[in-house]
């Protein structure tokens, strides 16, 4: 396939941005709403990236994603709300994806945490956890 023909075909991923820690277990949730997501969407490629602590950290996974010829992005920060990390740091490593891989449309996300499906969701659970009464 000619690369004029491989660009005009749309690569798509979401990837999951999560802060990483220490403690390998820390990352199993993400890893189910990957396998979620994937179970819903198999023709989409799902990947997590960690700003530290864990790998792969976002430039990474571009890089990774680039080369397998991906050519559109959305990265959805799995962070309860909007702090430095998505204000500050995010946008830092998207300006620089934007310049190193021009070729590839990159969208960001709001936090998963300030999207009212996820607060409701979060309020039902957080109602359910009372004792019946």
């Amino acid at each position: 396939m000619s690369q004029s023909a491989r660009q005009s075909i749309r690569r798509q991923a979401i990837i999951l941005f999560a802060h990483g820690a220490r403690d390998p277990n820390w990352a199993a949730p993400f890893l189910s709403l990957q396998q979620l997501i994937q179970q819903q969407r198999p023709q989409l490629l799902v990947r997590l990236a960690f700003l530290e602590l864990m790998q792969p950290d976002l430039p990474q996974l571009l890089q990774q994603l680039v080369a397998d010829g991906v050519n559109e992005v959305s990265v959805v920060p799995v962070f309860l709300g909007q702090g430095g990390h998505v204000r500050r740091d995010l946008p830092a490593l998207i300006t620089q994806a934007q310049q190193q891989y021009p070729q590839l449309a990159i969208t960001v996300a709001q936090a998963v945490g300030e999207q009212p499906d996820v607060q409701r969701a979060i309020a039902e659970y957080c109602i359910s956890t009372l004792p019946p009464g």
